[in-house]
């Protein structure tokens, strides 16, 4: 995998000492890794030829369903679509497949992902597994963040907080390990913001770079557009949530890029190719009003997570937001 190299080797000593957790949470924002990693912890808990202590060979029999997502012994749970919510039927039949023996492998393991989508009767009924956790069992859950969890779930797990890598090193790991040519390496890096599982999608996905240029280029048209447009533009977008949801990640990136330039640090802006754009914006907008949008945008993302009117805190987010002309 692409960096986070302390957690795979802290993972990997856990193996090689015996000293498995019964519960992990891995966290981080969404394309950071937290699944690669879970899969490849999952590998190194059960590889059957291991070329050292915790470390997976990756060409087993085992280790290869893992990593498809294929072997009996691995429960892999998550909301039918992002941005859904993971339901108790579901964790109740997880918790029937955790109270069987592994079928051939020595863990089982279960990886429940996007852990803040789970209902809070699911939530409550988790926390019983992880309070009376059955043997040979290992549980990862991923999530964005701890923050929208019970505090007595966080506090059973062994926490793994994944951070965006370094712009230079999301680039050399898409040269070295996917093959993508150099100057293309460098675009995705930044694009991705240095998370690797975004920037191996975009390179694998042509149509994720064309939707985001399709919402940036909706964001600077709707600084120039009339409240009436606005309020049009919400009606449409918020029919879907998942892709309300990557609008306004794509959204948040584009307004970090202004508040870096009007912080004088345009040599760390993500989206390369509308420098132009952010430089214009920049501006226009002082230090206060660019931290006041990113928060902004911050703020609707967190509300939608937390099933709050789509609608309505979208309309607050688009009126609150300067009208500009921005040329393209």
């Amino acid at each position: 995998m692409i960096g986070h190299a302390w957690a795979v080797n802290l993972l990997a000593e856990h193996v090689a000492l015996g000293r498995e957790r019964h519960a992990y949470l891995f966290t981080g924002p969404t394309g950071i890794g937290r699944r690669t990693l879970a899969l490849r912890f999952a590998q190194g808990l059960n590889c059957t030829r291991p070329p050292a202590p915790g470390q997976p060979c990756r060409t087993c029999s085992t280790c290869k369903r893992i990593e498809m997502m294929q072997h009996p012994d691995l429960t892999v749970v998550q909301a039918e679509r992002e941005g859904e919510t993971l339901k108790i039927d579901q964790v109740r039949d997880l918790q029937h497949a955790l109270s069987l023996a592994p079928y051939e492998a020595r863990y089982r393991v279960a990886l429940i992902l996007r852990f803040e989508e789970a209902h809070a009767s699911a939530a409550n009924a988790m926390l019983k597994t992880l309070e009376e956790p059955p043997a040979r069992v290992v549980v990862i859950l991923t999530a964005k963040s701890g923050e929208n969890l019970l505090p007595t779930i966080v506090s059973r797990c062994e926490v793994i907080r994944l951070r965006s890598l370094p712009i230079a090193e999301t680039a050399q790991g898409l040269q070295l390990l996917r093959g993508v040519p150099a100057d293309l390496s460098e675009t995705l890096a930044h694009i991705s913001d240095g998370r690797p599982g975004y920037a191996i999608r975009l390179s694998e996905q042509p149509s994720l770079l064309e939707s985001r240029k399709s919402a940036l280029d909706e964001l600077i048209g709707l600084l120039a557009a009339s409240r009436r447009e606005r309020f049009a533009f919400v009606t449409e977008v918020v029919k879907d949530k998942e892709q309300l949801r990557n609008v306004l990640q794509i959204w948040l990136t584009f307004w970090r890029d202004v508040l870096v330039f009007t912080a004088g640090r345009n040599g760390f802006i993500t989206n390369l190719d509308y420098s132009s754009q952010v430089e214009a914006l920049a501006s226009f907008t002082g230090l206060g009003d660019a931290q006041f949008h990113v928060r902004a945008v911050e703020h609707a993302m967190q509300q939608i997570d937390r099933n709050i009117n789509a609608r309505l805190t979208l309309e607050v987010l688009l009126m609150d937001f300067p009208r500009i002309k921005i040329a393209g």
